[in-house]
């Protein structure tokens, strides 16, 4: 990959020889990777968001009770000033 060094001085970051020829040999790995894909006729393949055949896994809107905070705090072994009380967690 030899854009390698201008992407390094891009970012102002200036990596070690070793790990240069490191992510060169990763990079042109996916890019010989990629480029095999090129060759792969799909003119009449048409455009998918997903391969599961599922439509419309929503479910409908339905009205529920909905709690209120001094319901839920009425079950709380212990509360302060509107909110849960727990034990401390840090010192």
């Amino acid at each position: 990959m030899q854009d390698l060094r201008v992407y390094e001085a891009l970012s102002k970051f200036d990596m070690p020889e070793t790990e240069r020829r490191w992510v060169n040999a990763r990079a042109d790995m996916l890019i010989e990777s990629f480029a095999a894909l090129d060759g792969i006729d799909a003119s009449g393949a048409e455009p998918l968001v997903t391969v599961l055949d599922i439509q419309n896994v929503l479910r409908e809107d339905e009205v529920v009770r909905v709690v209120t905070r001094e319901e839920l705090l009425e079950a709380a072994p212990e509360q302060y000033d509107g909110y849960f009380q727990v034990p401390w967690t840090l010192e």
